[in-house]
């Protein structure tokens, strides 16, 4: 988990700085979580700061997966079909890059009016392990998130947020994350940014880990800072076998937006 401020609409500073974060990680991992908007920071100026997939942000994500033999995750600006989103991308080691464009557009930034509402909903497959990819304003909208149950079992096991999340909120941010893991029986792990940006916005990170049972696992409190932490599936699994509320839930479907 990388907690870190971002230089404002500068991709070339960011992914400079955030090159030597990474290689200052001399533990073997297996997943390496940037925050939201990484190489710009929460800009609404989609136009100028946005590149279609495989370009620069792609191409060195690709090459840091590939160098630390680990996934390499974070949100970018990305133009597709003409139109602009708010683009989770998620690069393995092999090269491949999956996404999960961002749902709930923050309105009261006016996100909606620049960036266009993701449909789908993937669910990411890493080393044994189903992770659902979210991305900030998504954690307020727990039907988004609901983690269902089939004959495979359930959906996911982790939930991953990554965030631009101001402070003036961080205690919306502090609640809903715990609850998120614990209505959904799964891991949910956090990273917001530090430091102010270019809208004199301020970030105090509060990048967490919390279990299955809502427990802060790790939380790296308002500083620059870089978590490490390994998770126990054994565990999850066990705790949902002795705890099966899954059972109990309510089944639903989700409709596309027009």
């Amino acid at each position: 988990m990388i907690q870190t401020d971002l230089y404002w609409k500068d991709k070339v500073a960011n992914l400079a700085m955030l090159e030597e974060k990474i290689w200052g990680i001399e533990e073997e991992v297996d997943l390496i979580v940037l925050p939201e908007m990484f190489p710009t920071g929460f800009s609404m100026d989609a136009e100028e700061l946005a590149e279609p997939m495989n370009l620069t942000v792609c191409k060195w994500m690709k090459q840091m997966a590939s160098q630390k033999k680990a996934v390499v995750c974070g949100s970018a600006i990305v133009v597709a079909g003409g139109e602009y989103f708010n683009r989770f991308l998620w690069a393995q080691p092999s090269g491949e890059i999956q996404f999960y464009d961002k749902r709930h557009l923050f309105r009261m930034a006016e996100e909606h009016d620049h960036f266009s509402a993701g449909q789908s909903q993937p669910v990411f497959e890493w080393k044994g392990w189903k992770i659902l990819p979210q991305v900030c304003y998504d954690l307020r909208f727990p039907i988004w998130s609901r983690n269902q149950h089939s004959d495979e079992g359930m959906a996911f096991d982790l939930m991953l947020y990554i965030a631009s999340w101001p402070a003036p909120r961080a205690s919306a941010w502090d609640i809903l994350l715990p609850a998120r893991a614990v209505e959904n029986l799964a891991y949910a792990i956090g990273v917001n940014r530090v430091g102010i940006d270019g809208n004199q916005i301020p970030y105090v990170g509060h990048s967490a880990v919390y279990d299955f049972k809502g427990n802060a696992a790790i939380h790296l409190g308002e500083d620059e800072s870089i978590g490490l932490i390994t998770l126990h599936k054994e565990e999850l699994l066990a705790y949902r076998e002795k705890f099966p509320a899954w059972m109990d839930a309510d089944d639903f479907e989700i409709r596309n937006r027009n």
